[in-house]
């Protein structure tokens, strides 16, 4: 087997995408290993979920830096320390700036709880519910300068339960579990 890939997860939240790639990296199911997670928010519950799972934390506040490209250069520094190849973000609530884009090119990728480029950006799934399509999805992109606006490198479509955020939420989860462990796969054989 080849080397596995060095990633670092970005997030924000809950950290259920997290908690499924580290899964997909332990059991063999992708030949990576996450090497460090990157949080904006110090007490998101992803940062226990990582502490549980013995994966290196690095928690940036935005406010602490003047200007973004310092926020990000902090980061980026961190980044390299740990020799990291890839950026996952999974939930994380902030747009990747220069910085982090011309270090990583085409080597930051992005999940999203819509069919781009339907609904980008904050509350996806409420969007859908609440403009009452049938169906949404589940979008995996590359990361550019734009909210959600990277080339698509896969999509799956998920039902929308009229009226219902959280069933819909949920459907749209189990989802993003599998098409993000399987697409990051076939990026990572590519590398």
């Amino acid at each position: 087997m080849s080397e596995k890939t060095k990633i670092a997860v970005f997030a924000s939240g809950s950290g259920t995408n997290f908690v499924a790639i580290e899964e997909a990296c332990r059991n063999g199911e992708l030949n990576a290993e996450i090497v460090l997670l990157i949080t904006d928010k110090p007490e998101a519950y992803v940062v226990e979920r990582a502490q549980k799972l013995n994966v290196p934390v690095a928690a940036f506040s935005p406010k602490a830096y003047q200007k973004r490209e310092k926020y990000e250069a902090a980061i980026l520094e961190r980044l390299q320390a740990s020799e990291v190849e890839w950026l996952v973000l999974a939930g994380y609530m902030r747009l990747v700036g220069e910085t982090l884009l011309d270090a990583y090119p085409s080597r930051i990728v992005n999940i999203h709880p819509s069919l781009l480029p339907s609904f980008p950006g904050k509350e996806a799934i409420e969007q859908a519910v609440e403009h009452g399509v049938k169906v949404t999805g589940v979008t995996v992109h590359l990361v550019d300068e734009g909210m959600d606006t990277g080339p698509i490198v896969a999509q799956e479509v998920v039902r929308v339960v009229e009226g219902n955020v959280e069933k819909t939420a949920e459907a749209i989860h189990k989802v993003e579990h599998m098409l993000f462990k399987d697409t990051l796969h076939k990026l990572f054989a590519k590398k």
